[in-house]
């Protein structure tokens, strides 16, 4: 069962170890030896019964629980008996779980190049990794996952039942709200090649009578695809919270509950237990379901140390190429990394004066927003360049991107335009070497989300009522930062 966690503070340096982290609880949650291993991993699935729930296409995304093999294995299996017949269509699995010993702000990523279980090496996805550098609620620390046993009693299972060479995406989840978590999914979404899993049991340490009801009730709310879930009701809750608002963006169906038990059923007393459940949730979107009638998906946590840095570069990028004063610039650490941004610029009736950015992060980005800035006053071919008397009456907006996410192939317009947030998303749209984009400000001008596509359309130079089976959409969220006008100058 899991054990509580002795926090220390952790960091967002990398430590040094070996490119290896090794299994730190073989011999007490699972077997160490590799032949018993595979015994009890083929014991714990040989209880599974998939057969109802099997479908056209591989599961996305899995929650099991995490305690020994004893105690949860049967439960756990009773998701990864699914992936069977997928075993060699899913090549990467992003696996997310709570810390129980070291405690971290945000997510932890780990600096190896390998996770081992006596079954043998998983090699972790390093240009995945790679593209979450940019998330300042990823931090690169191997000593969260040294002791953690909550992604590695994961791994026999899924040893055993994918193909060999698939690659691992590690998180260890602490203090991350649903949005953050969320986030880093989107980012790695991918297709049906990904799965995400979920490790968390439920409660802990409650009476057998007291358990069952309360896990029933937890149960109940992940079925709802809840997202404010406490970690009073579920270990894991900071990644399951975050997984299920993923889920809900990209449309997947509700969570199908496989088994609901607890310790008391399976292997220990019932003064005392804990809950664990299994769900899993289909990789099929629901492209011709109405829209979704619960709550909105968040937008992007805002960093307001960030935009304030980022609204300084762009004042002094523009000042410097109108011959201006500029001002003092304050730093953050991730201007070095690599980002996306779009500058806008308004005047002081609202219009639209200068749009320039990019939609993918390529310089670091300190560069990107001083030189979409610069394009934005200067080098838009819809306005005459910025002079410098007009200047301090404009607005400047400045919007950092997330990493976009394709969308499936639409068979009809109302279905694609069920799958996006309004006020929420931006839009990439392209076909056939027609591409346009809108950010998700233009909701304001256009709130109708037929009206919205069909403005996209139009900027891509295409008629309003078009539409394809090989159209391809994109979706992305930003943070957006503004000021009404420039700040004094020095």
């Amino acid at each position: 069962m899991s054990s509580p966690m002795q926090p220390t503070t952790s960091s967002t340096a990398p430590s040094t170890i070996a490119p290896v982290r090794r299994a730190a609880v073989a011999g007490s949650f699972y077997p160490a030896d590799a032949a018993a291993l595979r015994a009890a991993v083929d014991r714990c699935l040989a209880t599974a019964d998939a057969g109802s729930i099997a479908g056209s296409a591989p599961p996305k995304l899995l929650i099991v629980p995490h305690a020994g093999f004893v105690y949860s294995g049967a439960i756990a299996a009773q998701a990864y008996a699914l992936l069977r017949p997928w075993g060699s269509v899913i090549r990467r699995v992003l696996l997310l779980g709570p810390v129980h010993r070291v405690a971290v702000r945000g997510l932890a990523a780990p600096t190896v190049e390998h996770f081992e279980t006596p079954l043998g090496r998983v090699t972790i996805d390093r240009a995945a990794l790679w593209r979450l550098k940019a998330l300042p609620q990823v931090v690169f620390d191997d000593r969260p996952h040294a002791p953690e046993h909550a992604l590695e009693v994961q791994l026999p299972f899924l040893q055993t039942v994918l193909a060999p060479g698939f690659t691992l995406v590690p998180l260890a989840v602490g203090d991350a709200s649903p949005g953050q978590v969320a986030q880093v999914i989107d980012s790695l979404w991918g297709g049906p090649e990904t799965l995400i899993v979920i490790s968390s049991d439920l409660s802990h340490y409650l009476s057998y009578e007291e358990a069952s009801q309360r896990d029933r009730a937890t149960a109940d709310r992940i079925s709802a695809m809840a997202t404010d879930i406490s970690p009073h009701d579920a270990c894991g809750a900071r990644a399951l919270n975050g997984a299920l608002l993923a889920a809900r963006r990209h449309g997947l169906g509700a969570p199908q509950l496989l088994d609901l038990r607890n310790s008391g059923d399976t292997a220990g007393d019932r003064k005392r237990v804990v809950g664990y459940a299994a769900f899993m949730l289909s990789a099929q979107p629901r492209q011709d379901e109405a829209p979704e009638t619960s709550d909105p998906p968040d937008p992007p946590p805002q960093d307001e140390q960030l935009g304030a840095a980022l609204l300084a570069r762009a004042r002094n990028a523009i000042a410097l190429a109108l011959h201006l004063p500029t001002q003092t610039e304050p730093a953050h650490p991730s201007l070095a990394k690599p980002g996306a941004t779009f500058v806008t610029l308004k005047d002081a009736h609202g219009a639209l004066r200068g749009c320039i950015g990019r939609l993918e992060a390529v310089e670091p980005l300190d560069f990107d927003v001083r030189h979409n800035a610069v394009g934005a006053a200067l080098r838009d071919p819809r306005f005459v360049p910025v002079r410098a008397a007009e200047w301090p009456t404009l607005q400047l907006e400045v919007s950092l991107l997330e990493p976009a996410q394709a969308l499936p192939s639409f068979a009809s317009e109302a279905a694609a335009l069920a799958s996006i947030a309004p006020n929420i998303d931006g839009l990439i749209f392209e076909w056939q070497g027609h591409r346009s984009t809108f950010l998700p400000q233009v909701w304001e001008q256009l709130q109708q989300p037929a009206a919205f596509m069909a403005a996209l359309k139009q900027k891509a130079g295409l008629p309003a009522g078009f539409w394809a089976n090989d159209i391809k959409l994109w979706r992305y969220r930003v943070q957006k930062f503004a000021s009404d006008k420039p700040a004094p100058t020095r």
